[in-house]
C-alpha cells in the first residue's frame, strides 16, 4: 500500500481545508485509515481514524465537531475535512493505514503500517 497525502496549504483562522489521501492498494474493507499531525518540536499525534468494517469514526477531542474523516471507495481515497481551523491546528498532516487485525490502537502512530509523506497545514491568526 502506498499513500499520497495532499490538500494542505495556508488558511486564515476560521477557514477550511480538505486533505486527501490517495492510496494504491487496499485501503477499505478490513483496514483502518488514520490521520495524524506533527507540529514543530512536538510528537506526532492522533487526529482522526475510520474503521471501515465497523463504519466507525474516531477523533481526538480537540477536533471533534470541526473535522470529518470520510472515504471514496471508487477513488480509493480518504479525506479529512477540516473546518473552523485554529492556529493550533498548524502542523504537517500524515495519513496512515493498517489492517484492523494487527492494529493495537488507532491512536498510536506506531500501530500503523503504511504512511503517506505528509502535507503542511498552516493556520494564520
Amino acid at each position: 500500500v502506498q499513500l499520497q497525502a495532499s490538500g494542505g496549504g495556508l488558511v486564515q483562522a476560521g477557514g477550511s481545508l480538505r486533505l486527501s489521501c490517495a492510496a494504491s492498494g487496499r485501503t477499505f474493507g478490513n483496514y483502518v485509515m488514520g490521520w495524524f499531525r506533527q507540529a514543530p518540536g512536538k510528537e506526532r499525534e492522533f487526529v482522526a481514524a475510520v474503521r471501515w468494517s465497523a463504519g466507525s469514526t474516531h477523533y481526538t477531542d480537540s477536533v471533534k465537531g470541526r473535522f470529518t474523516i470520510s472515504g471514496d471507495k471508487a477513488k480509493n481515497t480518504v479525506y479529512l475535512q477540516m473546518n473552523s481551523l485554529k492556529p493550533e491546528d498548524t502542523a504537517v498532516y500524515y495519513c496512515a493505514s493498517a489492517l484492523q487485525g494487527i492494529l493495537s490502537s488507532i491512536r498510536i502512530p506506531s500501530s500503523y503500517t503504511y504512511w503517506g509523506q505528509g502535507t503542511q497545514v498552516t493556520v494564520s491568526s
